[in-house]
């Protein structure tokens, strides 16, 4: 298969030839890997190959909704067995796991065939894929500028055609970020929706969650059918959700109320091609038949940002402790960068009571965001405070917490919001600017809504299609 014809098909399209048996999955395989070899040069986004083990499980893919489709991991958390998840860091040796994640299984189940790994981030830590151990990853859309982070690699290999959908996942808007800035549909999931098992209760106190990162909606709500189910011992029970995501995306929504804002928590403005891209997909959605309002929960950011802060440290500490321990290794500069080991530091600073403190502050915060979503549906928000950055505009050196925080904030506003109160949120691209970047709006749900967010997302798609775009990617 040509990569024109290739590109044409998402995930749920090209198993749908397999079945068909107009095209075998080894075939498949072939086109992905031919296609990763020829864009990878320019965009840095797979940092491991696996293809011979891809070739042999590509002779008899599982029949699921994905049977036969190529497909790549990102190496934060999920294990995959005989493959290293190395966390973009230099402080992880390189050796295989033994054993799968419960996603990890999932997404066999579901036929598809993971051949390589993307580019991170040390510790998904930061909004750019820019790190020490893989060197920056490169945006399809722009090589100067990034495909955000911290899955970035996943992000800039499904934009630039290499597989039409690939795993993500999201801590702060590490699934919705790089989809901002890649013109991708990435929803986070519910916390729980999603199991972090078997190694772990749950990632970052329920803060993080996986899935993917696509192109199509359709592909999305897939890979949540596939993906989601509580498994023994699981900490969380989201909302029962509806038995098919896929079958219940085709109908249309019913009338929502959905709120608007293009201002940050702190009040200040986003850049005008965001506040243009949320003031488009409002419109687009008064136009299908929606309710909109600008309004905004009531955020306080001098108390959410520390105590958010706290948490993810905490964390960062605990797994540098645990690596210590099981290799014998010590945190240093020649094996964690500069603001890693800044992060580590703070954390290992935080007492168990400032801990505890934090996570009440988090949790009256999403009290408050859940009451907010007693009289809206839905919240529209851009998803970043700017257009996607240059490459090189982040210092990795800094050490400076408060001023590479304020920093962060100011670039990505909204996002760890959703990762605190547990809420799903999608990111979808509706919009490019003048310079032919796309600017992602983010819709959130209530907990456990995440069927309003694929019906509208579906609606919209079909009003406002964005698969054309894609072919004005040209990588040398």
């Amino acid at each position: 298969m040509a990569f024109d014809a290739y590109e044409r098909y998402d995930g749920l399209g090209l198993a749908r030839l397999v079945a068909a048996g107009e095209i075998s999955a080894a075939e498949l395989l072939e086109c992905a890997i031919t296609r990763a070899e020829k864009v990878n040069p320019a965009l840095n986004a797979i940092i491991y190959r696996d293809y011979e083990r891809a070739r042999e499980a590509a002779k008899q893919p599982s029949p699921g909704p994905f049977s036969g489709v190529p497909f790549l991991l990102k190496d934060i958390s999920l294990q995959c067995a005989g493959t290293p998840t190395r966390q973009g860091s230099r402080l992880f040796p390189d050796i295989p796991a033994d054993h799968d994640t419960h996603l990890m299984a999932r997404f066999r189940r579901a036929g598809l065939i993971p051949f390589a790994k993307t580019n991170v981030p040390e510790f998904g830590l930061v909004p750019t894929t820019e790190g020490r151990l893989y060197g920056p990853a490169h945006n399809p859309w722009d090589l100067t500028r990034s495909p955000g982070g911290s899955s970035g690699g996943s992000a800039a290999a499904v934009a630039a055609g290499v597989v039409p959908l690939a795993h993500a996942n999201d801590g702060g808007g590490s699934i919705r970020i790089p989809a901002s800035c890649c013109g991708l549909v990435g929803l986070k999931p519910t916390r729980g929706r999603v199991s972090s098992g078997p190694d772990m209760p749950d990632s970052v106190d329920g803060l993080a969650i996986e899935l993917v990162v696509s192109r199509s909606v359709r592909d999305t709500a897939a890979a949540l059918d596939a993906a989601s189910g509580s498994e023994l011992g699981d900490p969380y029970s989201p909302p029962p959700a509806p038995a098919c995501y896929s079958h219940a995306v085709e109908e249309a929504p019913r009338a929502l109320r959905i709120a608007f804002t293009t201002t940050r928590l702190d009040g200040t403005k986003v850049h005008p091609d965001c506040i243009a891209a949320v003031e488009h997909a409002a419109k687009l959605c008064r136009d299908l038949g929606h309710e909109i309002e600008e309004a905004s929960p009531q955020v306080p950011v001098a108390l959410f940002e520390p105590a958010f802060t706290d948490v993810w440290c905490s964390h960062l500490a605990s797994a540098v402790d645990y690596l210590v321990r099981t290799t014998g290794r010590t945190p240093g500069p020649d094996n964690l960068e500069p603001l890693t080991l800044a992060y580590y530091e703070r954390g290992k600073a935080v007492a168990a009571s400032r801990y505890i403190q934090s996570k009440i502050i988090l949790g009256r915060i999403s009290r408050g965001i859940a009451h907010f979503h007693q009289h809206y549906d839905l919240w529209l928000t851009p998803t970043l405070g700017e257009p996607p950055w240059k490459l090189g505009r982040f210092d990795p050196d800094r050490t400076d917490l408060a001023a590479v925080m304020a920093e962060f904030a100011a670039y990505v506003p909204f996002t760890p919001l959703q990762n605190v109160t547990g809420q799903p949120a999608i990111n979808l691209p509706l919009f490019w600017n003048a310079d032919n970047m796309p600017i992602g709006v983010q819709f959130v749900g209530a907990f456990g809504d995440e069927l309003s967010l694929l019906q509208l997302a579906t609606q919209l798609e079909r009003a406002a299609p964005w698969a054309e775009r894609y072919k004005a990617i040209h990588i040398p």
